[in-house]
């Protein structure tokens, strides 16, 4: 796996596909995260790990942040 930027990787183009072909290759703009890789290779998954399977949704988030301040505005 490598991780590359997005200059980086339009500076180097031919080099992070060569790279591709043998391992998945992460181009990374902003917050945003695109994955480079063969098309014709069996997808691969990530397996969740338990720090993972801890997080919640923005939804559940922004729930829990309501509440908070219903409860800080009460005086709770």
């Amino acid at each position: 796996m490598t991780v590359v930027s997005s200059k980086e990787f339009a500076i180097n183009e031919d080099k992070y596909f060569d790279l591709a072909m043998n391992e998945q290759v992460f181009v990374q703009r902003n917050n945003m995260m695109f994955i480079v890789s063969r098309a014709n290779e069996k997808k691969k998954r990530l397996t969740p790990d338990n720090e993972l399977r801890r997080a919640i949704t923005g939804d559940e988030l922004l729930e829990r942040v309501y509440v908070s301040l219903d409860n800080f505005f009460a005086g709770k």
